[in-house]
């Protein structure tokens, strides 16, 4: 037959064992929850001290007052969870340790996990930061230099318009145009705006060198401050070489976009229809001056027309969507290591957990208590006294039967009258 005190028995060794545990794993609980809050003081400090601009002695101060806070903190609040947390035994007073436990977690990523990040990855965070405002320069400074060329290759269209101008005059002075060979009115009024458009064909051209001469530089600048953004050494340093060579930068991108030609080029176009000279007519019969009156209004409205396509070619330039404006901001460690967080999991993930590892201790001895209070349940005191707690009681029995034993008859008597008394009852 089975013996009914068998399940009750191994549950009863089983948490015995679990407590034993338990009690060797305390002897030293309590200084691996030390040795954690203060390595995530060592990296808040260090978090901190980037933070401060001042080196001094003060700064000092204040930034290991701050990280002992943090250490502090950290180590009260897992002990006070690793205590009572597991202690509890209601679903209410559960979750209220729980939303303690939420809102305490809360707490310390706040005031630490996110300087021993900085700690942790701030110098990568910051040249992580030069590196990405090296390629919105870079995106700038190409995108200028495309439509300061898309401008610059008006020129072409402006020299095609002043060759054309400049063939009818040469079919004018042949007497192709008006009948009327030689350099007349309509001749003069053909070299006219020829010459305005040789002006401003010159005036384009000079303007190329001065466009390859500042993306050249622009280029060389670029190419400093990729260098600065891995070479070795404190980033804070190159943080500054790197903002002085962004303020220069920045001024080559604006001169680039004043060397645009497009708006000069539009309202050159504008201009050349709008602005006609017209010369007195100088032929002798009145046939030869109608003749030529028609032949100048055919010519404004060739030059109507070419000014409209001219006018045209420099307004699409005009229009293309310009450059975006890069502003260098200089940033401190924490503020990168929040700014690109997701390019460095592995250091958020470390500076965390340091600082939440305590949180899986508390719901392994949760945990375990439950299971020594589950396999307690139902027994007796008897059953649950170890070997030694029996010889301890047995010992105590003993020492209470001797002083009893060295009592006078009387104060026995005494002792026993009560029981007496309810006996004769």
């Amino acid at each position: 037959m089975t013996d009914p005190q068998g399940p009750r028995a191994r549950g009863v060794r089983h948490a015995r064992e679990l407590q034993d545990h338990l009690s060797w794993l305390d002897s030293f609980s309590g200084s691996a929850l030390g040795v954690l809050s203060v390595a995530s003081g060592i990296y808040t400090y260090l978090g901190v001290s980037t933070l401060l601009d001042d080196n001094g002695a003060m700064s000092v101060f204040a930034a290991i007052a701050y990280s002992v806070a943090v250490s502090v903190g950290i180590f009260v609040f897992w002990s006070y969870l690793m205590r009572l947390f597991p202690a509890v035994r209601t679903a209410r007073a559960r979750a209220g340790l729980l939303m303690a436990m939420a809102a305490g977690c809360v707490a310390i990523i706040a005031m630490s996990s996110w300087l021993n990040a900085a700690a942790l990855a701030g110098s990568a965070a910051v040249e992580q930061h030069l590196a990405r405002t090296v390629q919105d320069y870079q995106a700038s400074l190409e995108r200028t230099h495309e439509i300061a060329l898309s401008a610059q290759s008006l020129e072409r269209d402006v020299a095609r318009v002043r060759q054309s101008f400049e063939d009818l005059s040469e079919q004018e002075a042949a007497g192709s145009l008006s009948g009327l060979a030689g350099r007349g009115a309509v001749f003069r009024v053909l070299r006219q705006k020829s010459a305005e458009l040789q002006s401003l064909e010159t005036q384009i051209a000079g303007q190329t060198p001065l466009v390859q001469d500042a993306f050249q530089r622009g280029n060389e600048i670029l190419s400093r401050m990729r260098a600065l953004t891995v070479e070795p050494g404190a980033v804070e340093a190159r943080s500054v070489e790197f903002s002085e060579a962004a303020v220069q930068l920045q001024g080559l991108i604006a001169q680039l976009r004043q060397l645009s030609v497009a708006s000069l080029v539009e309202r050159a176009a504008q201009d050349l229809s709008a602005s006609v000279v017209l010369p007195d007519l100088d032929g002798s019969t009145e046939e030869i001056r109608g003749n030529q009156t028609a032949t100048i209004d055919s010519v404004l409205a060739v030059l109507a027309s070419r000014a409209a396509t001219l006018e045209q070619a420099a307004r699409d330039v005009t229009v293309m969507t310009p450059a975006p404006e890069v502003t260098y901001t200089p940033v401190s460690s924490a503020d990168a290591v929040i700014r690109y967080a997701r390019n460095f999991v592995p250091s958020w993930a470390g500076a965390i957990a340091i600082d939440l590892l305590p949180a899986v201790l508390v719901f392994i001895v949760a945990v375990t208590q439950a299971a020594i209070r589950e396999n307690r349940e139902g027994t007796g005191i008897e059953d649950s006294m170890s070997l030694a707690e029996l010889r301890a009681a047995l010992s105590a029995l003993r020492d209470v039967e001797s002083d009893l034993a060295r009592l006078p008859p009387a104060a026995r008597r005494q002792l026993d009258g009560p029981a007496s008394g309810d006996e004769a009852v």
